[in-house]
This record gives C-alpha cells, sequence and structure tokens, in this order.
C-alpha cells in the first residue's frame, strides 16, 4: 500500500508542480497560520547546513539563503517540483542540491551532516512517519534542530462551511482525494499525540508546538464567503512543532 501512495503522490505533484509555485512556503508556515518573522522559531541559520524535506519549488531554500545559510539540500518526491525549484534557484544565485526521492527511503543523504532540517506542509505526506523522523534524525548533528508544519488535525475534521464535526479525529486511514482535472492525491490525517509519540521514539525532543492562527486573520471581519478565513478565527489550521536531537 505504502508504495502505491507514493506512486499516487507523486503523479500528482509532478502533474500539479506549476500550480504550487511558491504556495505554502517560507517564511509562511500554513494556512492563516503566524509565520516565521512574527514566531522566531529557526536558531540562527547563518553558516549553517540545513536540509529542507519537501522543498517543492525551492522558495523555502531561497529564503534560508537570503538568511544566510553556508549550505542547503533539498528532498522532494516530484522532479516536475525540482525542475522549478533548479530554475528559481539558479535565477537568484542560490546554489542547492536537489534530490528527487520519497521521504521515506535511503536517498543517499549523509548522516550527522546537518545543523537543522525543516519541512513546511510535507511531512504529513510520509507513508511511514516514525522511521521518516528516523532517518531525519540521523542526518542530523547531535543536538540539532528539526522544525515542521502539517494541516492541523482538527482543519480535516471540521467542515469550512458549516464548521460542523464531519470527519473522524481517530481516523487515521488513508483516503483518496479529488484535486480537480482529474488528479488525485492519497492524504491521511494523524492525531497529534501521533506526532508527539512518533518524535520522541525518533530520539528528538519537542522544544515547541505552536497552533496560533495570524493576527491579521483573528483581528479581520471576514467576508461571508471566506469560509477558511471564519473557520481559522475559531480554530486551528496549521500547527508547528520545533524539535531537539537528544
Amino acid at each position: 500500500q505504502a508504495q502505491h501512495i507514493i506512486d499516487v503522490n507523486r503523479k500528482y505533484w509532478n502533474s500539479a508542480a506549476d500550480e504550487w509555485f511558491g504556495v505554502t512556503a517560507l517564511p509562511e508556515w500554513g494556512v492563516c497560520f503566524a509565520n516565521e518573522e512574527q514566531l522566531h522559531l529557526f536558531d540562527d541559520v547563518k553558516g549553517r547546513t540545513l536540509l529542507e524535506i519537501g522543498c517543492g519549488s525551492g522558495h523555502s531554500l531561497l529564503y534560508q539563503h537570503r538568511h544566510g545559510a553556508k549550505e542547503l539540500w533539498g528532498l522532494d518526491i516530484s522532479q516536475g517540483q525540482l525542475d522549478n525549484a533548479a530554475r528559481l534557484l539558479r535565477e537568484n544565485d542560490c546554489e542547492a542540491k536537489l534530490i528527487c526521492a520519497p521521504m521515506e527511503e535511503d536517498a543517499g543523504i549523509p548522516a550527522g551532516y546537518f545543523d537543522c532540517v525543516y519541512s513546511v506542509y510535507a511531512i504529513g505526506w510520509t507513508t511511514d512517519l516514525v522511521g521518516t523522523f528516523r532517518r531525519i534524525a540521523g542526518y542530523l548533528k547531535p543536538d540539532g534542530s528539526f522544525l515542521f508544519s502539517w494541516k492541523h488535525t482538527m482543519h480535516f475534521c471540521i467542515d469550512n462551511r458549516t464548521l460542523q464535526l464531519t470527519g473522524n479525529y481517530f481516523d487515521e486511514d488513508w483516503h483518496d482525494v479529488d484535486m480537480g482535472d482529474g488528479l488525485t492525491a492519497s492524504i491521511c490525517s494523524r492525531k497529534i499525540s501521533t506526532y508527539v509519540n512518533a518524535l520522541y521514539e525518533a530520539g528528538f525532543v519537542v522544544e515547541k508546538m505552536v497552533e496560533q492562527t495570524d493576527d491579521n486573520t483573528v483581528k479581520s471581519t471576514p467576508a461571508a464567503e471566506d469560509f477558511r478565513a471564519i473557520k481559522a478565527q475559531r480554530m486551528p489550521l496549521s500547527f508547528v512543532f520545533k524539535c531537539r536531537k537528544r
């Protein structure tokens, strides 16, 4: 099943790469969410070696380059995404080693090499959460940091329009989702406790979890048809974990 899910999602991301160019990238951590310029979750990246899991179109790598990172690596399942990333980085004189592979698999990434591994809205696609976290722990130097964001579990469970519970918080099965234009993606929603326990099993200590909606959304008066903003005023749509390799 895992390989089928990987194949389905690779096909989707290759087909939709251009559509997602620059979407959900640093400094943004997620949908209607406080951004990195407000949260300051990263340690100083100047002179540091960083790896991004699910680097997509490369915009977050470029963000880190502009903040002084010494060496950048990016991993993504989609060659279409990486082609866009390579072009973006080349146009901005930013060097990064880009690798096309699933995050669950051995991709030849060096062990104990990185000061920080991070992921913006990508970790939730893994078919092996504990295994992926263990790989990430292996990539990090002692005391290295790991930061990642994903859709909040409650976002999956609550209908955008009615704000009623339409999903099951405890349902962690994979489901095929119609993404439009004849494309399908396979996705699951995991309990927050599943992430915490998987991080512990992989050798991480959680330093911080953030799930706050950004101030502008909280203070705004959304239009009646802006269901996402209305929802975000009442519950988190995204979360971020900051962890340390123990």
